[in-house]
């Protein structure tokens, strides 16, 4: 079954491709909870005049997205935490955690766009996570764990 993704679907694409999947997935998941559309050929048809008009639009996003990319590969984010015996963490730093320190320091990103390495962090040190600011940028994000000061 082919469909036009109408948002972003992990996994599976980005917003406005082709797609095709079972057609279980697509009936059932997809197309009822508005993530895609069938690719019918008019639909074909609108999506190629629309990505026609948004590709000189899409130059200037991509270049603010670089932009902040390199802000933040220049940045040295450290992320307190209280600790306990030796450096295991009281519960853990996860996207949301990463969120909140980019906040603090001026930089707005949704927290489904950050990925952190590993998952979830149990312990100080330093970690890496990829942060998409756009379909074409992703970067690698190093931050570092610390023990909260007592």
């Amino acid at each position: 079954m082919e469909l036009i993704l109408k948002e972003d679907v992990q996994d599976l694409g980005f917003k406005d491709d082709l797609v095709s999947v079972k057609n279980g997935y697509g009936r059932n998941f997809l197309i009822p909870k508005g993530l895609a559309t069938l690719a019918t050929p008019s639909a074909k048809k609108v999506l190629a005049e629309n990505l026609k008009q948004r590709a000189h639009k899409e130059k200037k996003i991509v270049d603010a997205a670089n932009k902040t990319a390199e802000a933040l590969k220049n940045l040295d984010l450290k992320i307190p935490a209280k600790t306990g015996a030796g450096d295991k963490l009281f519960g853990s730093v996860t996207t949301i955690d990463l969120v909140s320190a980019l906040e603090k320091v001026g930089h707005e990103i949704d927290r489904k766009f950050i990925n952190i390495q590993g998952g979830t962090v149990k312990r100080t040190g330093p970690y890496n996570a990829k942060i998409r600011l756009h379909r074409d940028v992703i970067v690698d994000f190093p931050f570092e764990v610390v023990a909260e000061a007592k």
